[in-house]
Order: C-alpha cells, then sequence, then structure tokens
C-alpha cells in the first residue's frame, strides 16, 4: 500500500522532483569539496550519457510504431512549414542583426525542436488522434536532423572550426540520434520480433528514462544560469521568448488542426516538445545560457498540458 502511494507521487510530480534533482546534483559537485575529485570524469561521462538516454528514449517510443499505421494528414506539412519558417527568420535575425542573439537563438531551439515522445499519451488523454501525432513526430525528427547541422553553424560560429568542421560534428551526433532510433526499431520488427516485443511491452521504460535525462539537463542549466549570473535580465527573457514560443505553437497548432478535424493532435504535435534534446542541443552546440529557454519551456508547456487534462476532466464531471 505504502509503495503504490509512493510510486503514484513519483509519476505524479516527476518533472518537479526531476528539475530539483537535477538543481541539487549540480549544486553538489560546484561545492562538495570530496565531489571536486571525480568531477572531470563525470563531465566525461555525461557526454555520452545524455545522448544515449536520448536515443533509448525514442527507440523505446518507436517500437510502438508500425510504418503501416501512418496517417498522413495536410496539417502535418503546414506545420513542419510554420516550424521551418519561423526558425529561419530566428536564423536570419542572429546572422544578419546583431540584436539580442541569445533571444534568437534561444527562440530557434525551441521552435525546431521535435516533438515529445510523450505527446502521443497527454493526446490520447485528451481525445486526439495519437496515429497522426505519432505520424508528426516521424516528419519532425527528420526536419530538426537536417535543420540542426545547417544552422546552427551558422548562427553560433565556434572558435577554430570552419563551417564544414561544425556541419560533420553536429550532422554525425544529431541525425543518428533522431533517425536511427526509427530505422532500428523497424529492424527489430523485421529481423528479431521477440527482442522487438520485449522492448514494446517496457516502452513505459521511457518515462522514467525521460526523468532521469530531465534531471541531468536540468543541472546543465542551472549551471548556464549560475556561469551568466550577471545576465539575469537574459535568464528572464530567454523564459519569456520561451513562453511566447510555448503559446504561438500551441495556438497555432489547435488554429490548424480545427480546420482538419484534428485540432488536439496538431496542438500537441507542435507545442509539446522534447525538451530534453533541446536543453542538450542548446547547451552543446549553442552559447550554453539559452538552455534556459528550453529548460524553461519544461515548465510552460506542462502548465498548458495540465490545465488542458483539469479542462476534460471538468467537463467529464
Amino acid at each position: 500500500m505504502i509503495e503504490n502511494k509512493v510510486i503514484r507521487f513519483v509519476k505524479n510530480w516527476t518533472l518537479p522532483l526531476a528539475m530539483l534533482v537535477g538543481v541539487f546534483v549540480y549544486l553538489a559537485f560546484a561545492h562538495l569539496t570530496p565531489l571536486q575529485v571525480i568531477k572531470p570524469y563525470v563531465k566525461e561521462i555525461d557526454i555520452f550519457l545524455t545522448p544515449s538516454l536520448i536515443f533509448v528514449q525514442l527507440l523505446l517510443t518507436f517500437c510502438k510504431v508500425n510504418p503501416r499505421d501512418f496517417r498522413f494528414r495536410g496539417w502535418h506539412f503546414i506545420l513542419l512549414g510554420f516550424q521551418l519558417f519561423c526558425s529561419l527568420i530566428c536564423a536570419l535575425v542572429c546572422i544578419f542583426y546583431d540584436f539580442h542573439p541569445l533571444l534568437a537563438q534561444g527562440a530557434m531551439v525551441c521552435l525546431i525542436c521535435p516533438t515529445a515522445t510523450a505527446a502521443a499519451v497527454i493526446t490520447a488523454k485528451l481525445g486526439g488522434c495519437a496515429e497522426t501525432l505519432i505520424t508528426y513526430t516521424f516528419l519532425v525528427n527528420i526536419l530538426a536532423a537536417i535543420f540542426v547541422p545547417l544552422v546552427f553553424p551558422l548562427v553560433y560560429e565556434q572558435e577554430l572550426l570552419s563551417f564544414w568542421m561544425a556541419f560533420w560534428i553536429i550532422l554525425r551526433k544529431v541525425f543518428p540520434l533522431l533517425i536511427c532510433p526509427f530505422l532500428l526499431a523497424q529492424i527489430l520488427r523485421w529481423l528479431l520480433p521477440s527482442v522487438h516485443g520485449w522492448l514494446r511491452s517496457h516502452a513505459s521504460l521511457a518515462f522514467y528514462i525521460w526523468a532521469i535525462a530531465l534531471a541531468m539537463v536540468m543541472g546543465k542549466t542551472a549551471k548556464s544560469i549560475v556561469d551568466d549570473s550577471e545576465q539575469l535580465h537574459i535568464v528572464v527573457l530567454l523564459a519569456l521568448v520561451s513562453l511566447c514560443c510555448c503559446i504561438v505553437q500551441f495556438a497555432f497548432g489547435k488554429r490548424i488542426g480545427s480546420y482538419y478535424g484534428d485540432r488536439l493532435s496538431a496542438g500537441q504535435a507542435i507545442g509539446q516538445k522534447n525538451t530534453v534534446l533541446a536543453i542538450w542541443m542548446a547547451y552543446t552546440y549553442l552559447p550554453p545560457i539559452t538552455s534556459v529557454a528550453p529548460g524553461a519551456y519544461v515548465l510552460w508547456q506542462n502548465i498548458i498540458n495540465s490545465w488542458q487534462l483539469w479542462k476534460k476532466r471538468k467537463r467529464e464531471s
């Protein structure tokens, strides 16, 4: 009985608990002297561990996906075009205008980030069509896998790296991370159905993997805020920028989805983001402070999701 209550509590409060754990771990490694000895090794492990967790999370999610169930809709391509257009506008601001490039970079990450793996669950609870959302998740992963290596080196030039060097570095890390989980899931479906079946039956593990990855990337976000504490106004502005991106994307998705009779799925598809991936990309390939934008997006999208679920429960009761 007590164990069930503990599990229920952890599930209900996973988001704030993961965020608090991430901040606590960062503070521990930053200020506790005994932990300074292993701090360099933790950094090396993190470089490998965070992408691995994202990969496994996507693999477990895509093991539940059968390409035969893909349902392409007109709103898929309108929303993809919207994400691409807005992200390119942000990139052009970074390249040609020296007006708060950090804010434009933070907005770009929030806009181009793919759909969250948990979006299908929320969509099903809200009464939307999970199949059309999963189709969009696959398409937007392809878009991000192409956009990020091509554009990120242009908006943030790293020292001693040419465009093509930076492009190749990002491409070989991001493209496999977003595309290979889907390909591997389908290969396992055809060649090793028993392994695929086991992964599919344990797809709920993706939730706990997400929580671990979220704690890790929130620790990075906390580090970015502390390191740039003199730019507190930038931190606040990045949080507000992510709020605007969140509201605009949910609203635009629902408006377009309404014309196709798929309002809920379209809203979740473009509004609910894989924020763990977004924070990792921002921290790794852009100025680390920009990770505050997708870090704040975690909070905004969950407030909107909680409000939507509350409205649905209220209507049903």
